[in-house]
C-alpha cells in the first residue's frame, strides 16, 4: 500500500514539474519572441530614419526644380527625366563626361599610387630591420592624428611655390609617397600576421628582399590591398575640399565641384539636375564596390582559415 502510495506521489509530482517546466518555456518563449519583435520593429525604424535621405534625393532627381524646395511630398506628382537630360548636357561650357573622366583619373590614380606605395613602405616597416624604424613608424602614425586643416597652407604655399596649382599633382603626389598613414598601418597590421617561415623559406631559395616581397608577400596582401583599393577609390571620387582648393579651371573639375556648379547664390539655382548629377555620381562608386566586394569577402574569409 505504502509503495503504491508513493508511486502515485512521484508520478503526480513529476506531472506538475513538466507542466510548470512547459509554461515556463513558453512564457519564456514569449518573451524571447517579444523582444525579437521590438528589436526588429526599432531596426526598422533605424532604416528608415537612415534611408530617407537616399530615398529624397533619388526620388527629387525626378520631380521639376520648383517642387523640390519646400515640398512636403515624397513621391513627386509627375516623374520626369528633363534633370537627368539637363545633368547629361553639361554645365559651364563644360560637358558632363569630362567631370566623369576627370573623377576617374584621379581616382584610379588614387588606387594605383596607394597600392604601389603604401604596400612597399608597409614590408620596410614589417620586415625589415633598420636604424630608426620605431621612431620612423611613431611619426608616421602621429600624422593620423593632425587634423587636415592644420596643414592646409603649409601644403598649398609648398604647392604653388612648385607651380603645381591647378593641375592633379597635388592631389596625387602624396598617394604615390606613401602619405596616407592609414593604408601604410592597414597593410602593416596585415603583413605582421604572415608567417615569418615564409620570409626564411624564400631567404634560403635565395631570394632577397624585393624577390621576397614581389614573390611571396604581395599575392598575399589581396585582402589588404583590395581594402586599400575601395576606400582610396571612394574617398578620391567623393573629395570636394582637395580639387577646390587646388584646381581653377571648370575644364578640369570632378563630380563633387560639378555638383556645386548647380547651386548660385546670386541667380537661380537649378536643385533638379543638381539631385540628378549626385545620383549619377554614386554609380561608379557602387559599380566599384560590387565588383571587388567579392573579392574582399574571399579574402577575409580566406584569412581565417589559416593557422
Amino acid at each position: 500500500m505504502t509503495n503504491t502510495i508513493t508511486q502515485t506521489e512521484l508520478i503526480t509530482t513529476d506531472s506538475s514539474s513538466r507542466r510548470r517546466g512547459r509554461e515556463h518555456a513558453g512564457g519564456r518563449g514569449w518573451r524571447t519572441r517579444g523582444s525579437a519583435a521590438v528589436f526588429h520593429v526599432l531596426a526598422i525604424a533605424v532604416l528608415v530614419v537612415i534611408l530617407y535621405p537616399a530615398a529624397w534625393m533619388v526620388m527629387s532627381s525626378f520631380k521639376p526644380g520648383n517642387e523640390i524646395i519646400g515640398s512636403v511630398s515624397l513621391v513627386p506628382e509627375s516623374f520626369s527625366l528633363e534633370n537627368y537630360a539637363t545633368a547629361f548636357a553639361g554645365i559651364g561650357g563644360v560637358s558632363f563626361w569630362t567631370f566623369v573622366v576627370n573623377s576617374l583619373i584621379l581616382a584610379v590614380a588614387s588606387v594605383v599610387g596607394v597600392v604601389l606605395s603604401c604596400s612597399v613602405t608597409a614590408y620596410a616597416f614589417a620586415r625589415i630591420r633598420f636604424r630608426g624604424s620605431k621612431v620612423f613608424f611613431l611619426c608616421m602614425i602621429a600624422t593620423m592624428l593632425l587634423p587636415f586643416h592644420v596643414v592646409i597652407i603649409p601644403q598649398y604655399i609648398v604647392f604653388n611655390q612648385l607651380d603645381m596649382i591647378n593641375t592633379y599633382w597635388p592631389l596625387l603626389l602624396g598617394k604615390f609617397l606613401a602619405a596616407d598613414a592609414f593604408f601604410v598601418f592597414l597593410m602593416i597590421q596585415f603583413i605582421r600576421g604572415l608567417p615569418r617561415d615564409l620570409d626564411e623559406a624564400a631567404r634560403i631559395d635565395g631570394a632577397g628582399h624585393a624577390r621576397t616581397f614581389t614573390a611571396v608577400i604581395l599575392p598575399l596582401m589581396r585582402p589588404a590591398l583590395v581594402t586599400s583599393s575601395i576606400f582610396a577609390f571612394i574617398w578620391s571620387w567623393n573629395d570636394f575640399f582637395g580639387p577646390l582648393l587646388y584646381l581653377k579651371d571648370p575644364g578640369m573639375y570632378t563630380m563633387p565641384l560639378a555638383l556645386r556648379l548647380y547651386v548660385d547664390q546670386t541667380s537661380t539655382s537649378d536643385y533638379g539636375a543638381q539631385m540628378a548629377m549626385a545620383i549619377l555620381a554614386l554609380v561608379p562608386v557602387v559599380l566599384f564596390f560590387l565588383a571587388f566586394q567579392r573579392y574582399l569577402v574571399a579574402g577575409v574569409a580566406t584569412e581565417g582559415l589559416k593557422g
